[in-house]
């Protein structure tokens, strides 16, 4: 029989992060522990407002699947039973480093992928006045990719300030659905000429049918507009790229399923990662593996980080150890 232990934690940020719906200095995540003998797997969400979640709600929907899960429940019955969203993440990404610690597997074998090697991730600058994120810009400007959030109303010149102060970086932005159709069409070819290489979602979910008649300057990239496999055939034609996230997927099972279905139907992948510890990001690093875009920047925004941790050189990542996850 297994047991299963569910807990919230809460993170503080080392500073204030801003993004366009919001901004906060402390983060709560979902931990779930679940152990058969002596074997103990565990997995870590991050619920987001913006998609009806709270830390309670989830706990909830995970406490219902209790019963099952001390029955023996998949990752495969967990994924028909329970919608794309932050429970089924963490209960997913606890089952398979459950299978890995019973197995003495790593996950990366058991899912047959080839050996995980390091990555370089972005670094995210909240989105702030162009004054502040250039004093932002100058602290980071060693890093090889920067991800800016926008907000519109400044933005352009929020972009100019960045690429002034970080000359060498790649640039990635980030509107987070607060653009409007005057904006794209003012910043698009001002950020293509700044050399910006991508633009995530500018619309809101929902609001972004005009991307299919749009003239594209630069690559554009689905996070809010894409959660699941299921619905990207409906954003062939509108955007160049998906985000995948392991709390938007429901886990490393179906964010597998979603990266292949995604660059069969010739997007671009970027894995990207809610603000929280290691042990979210564990199993994104696998899923990054081989994608065009990394953002896994989570704990480098944390106060501290969850030991053990993933291990950060700059922006170097390294593969987990079995110890934090896999």
């Amino acid at each position: 029989m297994r047991e299963v232990t569910i807990r919230l934690e809460s993170w503080p940020l080392r500073e204030v992060f801003r993004i366009s719906r919001g901004a906060y200095t402390e983060i709560t995540v979902v931990v779930v522990e679940i152990s058969e003998g002596q074997a103990i797997g565990r997995g870590e969400c991050r619920p987001y407002s913006r998609y009806g979640e709270t830390s309670r709600g989830v706990v909830a929907e995970i406490e219902a699947l209790v019963p099952k899960l001390r029955d023996g429940l998949g990752r495969d019955e967990l994924n028909a039973i329970l919608p794309p969203g932050s429970a089924r993440n963490a209960i997913d990404c606890a089952l398979w480093d459950l299978s890995s610690k019973q197995t003495g597997q790593p996950v990366w074998q058991l899912a047959g992928l080839p050996p995980p090697t390091p990555l370089a991730t972005a670094y995210t600058l909240s989105v702030d006045t162009p004054e502040n994120m250039a004093l932002a810009a100058g602290k980071q400007a060693w890093r090889p990719v920067l991800k800016l959030k926008l907000a519109g109303g400044d933005d352009l010149e929020r972009v100019v300030a960045v690429r002034a102060n970080a000359p060498k970086a790649r640039l990635l932005v980030d509107a987070n659905e607060a653009w409007t159709l005057a904006d794209y069409q003012t910043l698009a070819p001002e950020l293509a000429r700044l050399g910006v290489e991508m633009l995530e979602q500018p619309f809101p979910s929902g609001g972004d049918q005009c991307l299919a008649t749009l003239l594209k300057t630069l690559p554009v990239c689905a996070d809010e507009s894409s959660h699941a496999s299921a619905g990207l055939k409906d954003l062939v034609g509108l955007y160049d790229a998906v985000n995948i996230k392991l709390d938007k997927t429901g886990g490393l099972t179906e964010a597998l399923r979603m990266k292949a279905q995604a660059e069969a139907l010739g997007f671009k992948v970027m894995v990207g990662c809610m603000v929280a510890t290691s042990l979210s990001m564990a199993p994104a690093f696998l899923l990054a593996q081989n994608a065009a875009y990394v953002d896994i920047d989570g704990p480098l925004l944390l106060e501290q980080d969850r030991q053990p941790g993933l291990i950060y050189e700059g922006s170097q990542v390294y593969p987990p150890t079995s110890e934090l996850w896999g």
